[in-house]
Parts: C-alpha cells; sequence; structure tokens
C-alpha cells in the first residue's frame, strides 16, 4: 500500500490527499513534520534530503515535490482527465501547477508566516505590505484567466492544476489580510466546493 509521510495540516500533503481521493487510492499516512517526528532525523533524510513533507513511497519507488507526487499518482492510475496525454492539454495542466509551485508560492509565504503563524521574522511592516501586494497581484492573474468564461484553470474539465491552485486559493481566503474583490475566483470556490476531496483536505477550515 502507498505510504505517505508528513502531517495532514500541511498544504503540500493535501495536495496529495486530495488527490488520492479523486483517485480512490488507499493508503497509509505517517506524522512527520513541525509538532510530530522530526523531518531532520536520519531516517526521513535518508528519503529526502531536503528535509520537507510530503514523501511518498510506493513501494521501491519514493518522491518528494507535492506537485511532482501528484502527477506521478495521476499517471499511476492512467487518469487522463485529470492530467491529459496530448502533449497540448498536459501542458496547459502542468503550466499552472509550476507557476502555483513558484510565483505563486513565494508569494504567500511572507504573509502566511506573518498573518497566520505570527512569526516574529516576519513582522517587517514594509516587506508585508509588498508581499501582500504581489499575493493580490497574483491572485488577480488567475482571476483574468478565469473571467473569460473557463470553468477550471485548463479549461471546462477539472483537473491536477485545480487541486493545486483551489488549496492556493484556499489559503488566500482564509489568511487574515485585505483582499480584492474577484468574483472570478469566488465562482471557483464555490466550484471546488461541489468536490467531496476539496471539503475534506482543501476547504476544511485549515488554511
Amino acid at each position: 500500500m502507498l505510504k505517505l509521510l508528513g502531517k495532514a495540516s500541511s498544504i503540500n500533503v493535501r495536495k496529495v490527499l486530495w488527490t488520492c481521493h479523486e483517485l480512490a487510492l488507499p493508503l497509509i499516512r505517517e506524522e512527520w513534520g513541525s509538532g510530530f517526528r522530526s523531518t531532520q532525523e536520519p531516517e526521513f533524510l535518508a528519503l529526502n534530503p531536503n528535509g520537507l513533507v510530503p514523501v511518498l513511497v510506493d513501494g521501491e519507488q519514493v518522491l518528494w515535490e507535492s506537485n511532482t507526487v501528484c502527477r506521478y499518482l495521476v499517471g499511476r492510475e492512467g487518469r487522463q482527465d485529470l492530467l491529459p496525454a496530448a502533449p497540448g492539454a498536459r501542458a496547459a495542466v502542468e503550466m499552472w501547477m509550476d507557476w502555483q509551485a513558484t510565483d505563486l508560492n513565494n508569494a504567500w509565504r511572507y504573509v502566511f508566516m506573518s498573518r497566520v503563524r505570527q512569526d516574529p521574522a516576519y513582522q517587517d511592516v514594509g516587506h508585508l505590505a509588498a508581499a501582500e501586494r504581489e499575493w493580490n497581484r497574483l491572485m488577480g492573474l488567475l482571476e483574468q484567466h478565469l473571467s473569460h468564461g473557463r470553468l477550471y484553470a485548463a479549461g471546462d474539465v477539472f483537473t491536477l492544476a485545480d487541486i493545486v491552485l483551489g488549496l492556493s486559493l484556499n489559503r488566500w481566503l482564509m489568511t487574515p489580510f485585505s483582499r480584492p474583490s474577484y468574483p472570478a475566483l469566488n465562482h471557483y470556490f464555490q466550484r471546488l466546493q461541489q468536490r467531496p476531496g476539496f471539503l475534506l483536505h482543501g476547504a476544511n477550515g485549515l488554511p
């Protein structure tokens, strides 16, 4: 059986949990991360030298990086509805997944650490204001994209891109700071809430 290492409150672990729910894949999850077993233990570092969750163990296959883990699972199950085989359609999905993992993640980190975690190292007023503006700007790009009548990130069909973006959207909505009114994002969030996996692992009260 699949084994997933990482605490369920981690946004990146929740990507994998939601993906597994969409795939009806059972797994065993072990608690690793802050508040549980340290990811700096040799046992964990032997699996992921970065010391970050999640880590997926599938027999002899060991994978880390949450978006890669999600791609692997979808490919393992042959779910081309979630990650198409055609190069252009697949690229449209992976483009948004890569954007989420790079630009968008870097934008929310300072705000989240300041507003939610209340970490003393993230309380510079100027830096915080700049980070909030950038996070809102990037969410505005997704707003603009969806406002052209698209139901989901890659078109009219739910894909893996919507799992990673949906969790980021939930974090944006749950973080206590000033946000613009983005109607297309609100409608998108409502559509995602129709999926049981999102209610379990995304819009479940955790930012």
